[in-house]
């Protein structure tokens, strides 16, 4: 990992917002951020940005499977995210024999493309603001409980009043630490297909050696498409389904950009921390992300070993494989970038500051806050190691899957024989789902390497697992042969012999199941909190309410934005340069070109191989009206908007709201993101429009796909 470059760090809350960060509802644009987008580039009005009455940028993003963000391109439902957003679709859709997660898939029409098990999109209706409706109901003198009670059921009856008889789905969110609530209501589509996707020695270029690092040279995209019953409205997948007519889609824009040009993202990204007291991040950092990290390390070794003997497997693992090993860079990168930039001291001042102000005479409230608050953390940092230990233990698949199977064989068992008639199909077609693509043998020596760190690393482990690490003497022999058998006595070692149980059960062979025991004892020791950590836990989240709404009180002129929690976003800031890099052969740093791409390009390297189809196109300089003003062709390149996890797919948008781009990836010297904006360092990587449409048209020869975008040249 590359030393990370030194810059003064400071805390969201305390000085003013730059002018790049932030993530900002939509519906507060015109009142907090308009002027200022306005002088930086922006061309368009607030309501063409947000509107409920017509139809307005927001009409064309949509959340793509609950975990990233895609565009609507097209009048006919055509749908652009990133690759590795698809990359578990385009593996479930993949075989040896077609395996287009290796080779690419582009159909040639409707009729080719190919429908996953289970894919959606989310739509964007309005929003609203409930704080006032929510916060009458509750008061300081409530316990947790009582708070939470009565602030959900009062959510209950505000998505009951917006959802219109089940038509919308309507979610109310707490925002500033439950201080705000707002309602967002969505609609949404299931029947969604793929349509095109590059190999992935084009889409996952590099790797997870470039991950999270610029210069970048990826071409990180897939192309999905909507379908909707005759009259436009969500419907379950069948054959008379058509492709949507969107209120709204974007135009393609062909006329490239300059450095400082204005740049907007409009997306869901997933979590951010920007208010976590310091005693937090120092926890992450000390003791719960790097037994992340390590925990991570434990399952990718293993998990490749078995993929890379066999290419079924190497398919039905690649999702699972690529999400751990991207976090797994991820908590690493955040541990050096926390530690290198101070953030913890960094808030530290700023907390002393708070205490300050809360001792002075009308602000009595607040003075408890900063004490309750550090003891939580003080008591809970080894509580924190272990449940990273455990939650990526109960990650595998063998670890949760005989707790989920087994608890509802024993509910099926109890019932009479109409009953059971009724359950049977449901049972075994969750059977059927948590089985496919399950390869025993890795299963079973992924969950042997985690018990022995589990019981190895982590106070007060569960107490089978203890019990179990005892008696193996905590060594890899050990575990694996406790896990042999394990697996050789239970009924949940594949489906076969489950399904053969279930012709003749027996309620005391399921209770007495090694596996089913084992699972039962992880998830029981997952969700157990002692009295103490209860009660501690209700003290610190009355505390952090206290401390985020103090600070805003604090300092009440500032422009504040709420942390992120996968509700649609929009974030603007420039394309802009990092300092001159000699990896990268562009004129200035903020662009990559094919020609760097094909300069990483390493024959039979599993992250730097290259299709020679895009090398020979390289080679004839046949870039079509792709190429750049200046004659290259423009590949990734890098914007300091302020995204994180969950805005991979957004677009990036031109003052004119035209797509330029397409985020996915930010760089590893600002990694600390999540938790403090770096006006200096942060930075998004984002693909090219013109290299994805290149890819597209004089790669892939999918010209048909070309015709149906609206462009702007």
């Amino acid at each position: 990992m590359k030393k990370l470059i030194l810059s003064l760090i400071v805390a969201a809350f305390v000085l003013p917002v730059q002018a790049n960060e932030g993530m900002w509802f939509l519906m507060h644009i015109e009142r907090l951020n308009y002027r200022d987008m306005q002088k930086m580039g922006l061309q368009l009005t607030p309501e063409e940005i947000y509107s409920v009455n017509q139809s307005s940028l927001k009409d064309a993003i949509v959340q793509f499977n609950r975990g990233c963000t895609a565009e609507m391109i097209s009048d006919s439902g055509l749908v652009l995210t990133n690759h590795h957003c698809g990359y578990g679709q385009i593996a479930e859709l993949s075989t040896a024999e077609n395996d287009y997660l290796t080779n690419g898939f582009w159909a040639a029409n409707n009729s080719e493309e190919l429908k996953p098990k289970s894919l959606s999109v989310r739509f964007f209706v309005r929003m609203d603001d409930v704080s006032k409706r929510i916060l009458a109901l509750v008061n300081d003198n409530m316990t947790e409980a009582d708070r939470e009670a009565t602030i959900n059921k009062e959510i209950a009856k505000i998505e009951a009043e917006n959802n219109e008889g089940g038509k919308f789905t309507v979610s109310v969110k707490s925002f500033f630490q439950g201080n705000e609530f707002y309602y967002f209501v969505y609609q949404d589509y299931n029947d969604v297909r793929l349509v095109g996707t590059p190999p992935a020695s084009i889409g996952k270029f590099g790797g997870d050696t470039d991950n999270w690092e610029w210069p970048r040279h990826t071409g990180d995209f897939s192309l999905f498409r909507v379908y909707a019953d005759k009259d436009g409205n969500p419907a379950e997948y069948s054959e008379s389904n058509v492709p949507l007519k969107p209120k709204q889609h974007l135009t393609t824009s062909l006329k490239g950009f300059e450095e400082n040009d204005f740049a907007m993202i409009l997306g869901y990204p997933g979590r951010t921390n920007r208010w976590m007291p310091a005693g937090g991040i120092a926890q992450n950092v000390e003791y719960a992300y790097p037994a992340w990290v390590e925990a991570s390390k434990t399952s990718m070794d293993v998990m490749k070993t078995f993929m890379d003997k066999d290419q079924q497997v190497k398919l039905d693992y690649a999702s699972s494989y690529a999400g751990i090993a991207n976090y797994w860079k991820n908590r690493q990168g955040m541990i050096d970038a926390l530690k290198q930039h101070k953030t913890a001291e960094s808030k530290r001042k700023d907390e002393k500051a708070f205490q300050k102000w809360a001792s002075k005479k009308g602000n009595e409230k607040y003075a408890d806050v900063i004490p309750v608050i550090n003891n939580y953390y003080a008591k809970t940092n080894e509580i924190s190691r272990h449940n990273n230990y455990l939650s990526l233990l109960i990650r595998t698949r063998m670890a949760t899957l005989p707790y989920r199977l087994g608890n509802s064989i024993a509910y099926y068992l109890e019932q009479n024989e109409a009953k059971q008639a009724e359950l049977k199909p449901k049972l075994d077609s969750d059977i059927n789902d948590l089985y496919e693509g399950l390869y025993a043998p890795a299963e079973k020596a992924i969950l042997a390497a985690q018990f022995k760190l589990y019981s190895t690393k982590a106070e007060n482990p569960a107490p089978m697992v203890a019990a179990a690490a005892v008696e193996n003497n905590k060594t890899d022999t050990g575990w694996n042969t406790y896990m042999d058998a394990a697996f050789k006595n239970s009924i949940f070692e594949s489906k076969e012999k489950l399904e053969a149980f279930l012709a003749n059960p027996d309620v005391e062979v399921l209770n007495n199941d090694p596996l089913f025991q084992l699972s039962n004892d992880l998830l029981t020791r997952y969700r157990y909190k002692s009295d103490e950590e209860k009660q501690m836990a209700d003290n610190f989240e009355h505390a952090y309410r206290l401390l985020v709404q103090g600070m805003r009180l604090q300092n009440p002129d500032e422009k504040y934005y709420p942390d992120a929690n996968s509700t649609l976003r929009l974030t603007y800031g420039k394309v802009i340069s990092l300092p001159a890099d000699k990896r990268n052969d562009a004129t200035k740093n903020y662009y990559t070109t094919l020609k760097g791409t094909v300069a990483k390009y390493q024959p039979g390297d599993a992250e730097f191989d290259m299709p020679k189809q895009l090398i020979d196109l390289y080679e004839k300089k046949d870039f079509g009206q792709y190429a750049d003003k200046d004659g290259y062709l423009p590949v990734n390149f890098l914007t300091d908007n302020d995204i994180t996890g969950g805005n991979s797919g957004s677009p990036v948008l031109n003052g004119k709201g035209e797509l330029i781009g397409l985020a996915f990836d930010g760089n590893i010297e600002a990694m600390a993101g999540d938790v403090i904006f770096d006006d200096q360092l942060q930075r998004t990587i984002n693909v090219d429009i013109r290299y994805v449409l290149f890819l597209i048209d004089k790669y892939a020869g999918a010209s048909h796909i070309i015709d149906e975008l609206t462009l702007a040249k």
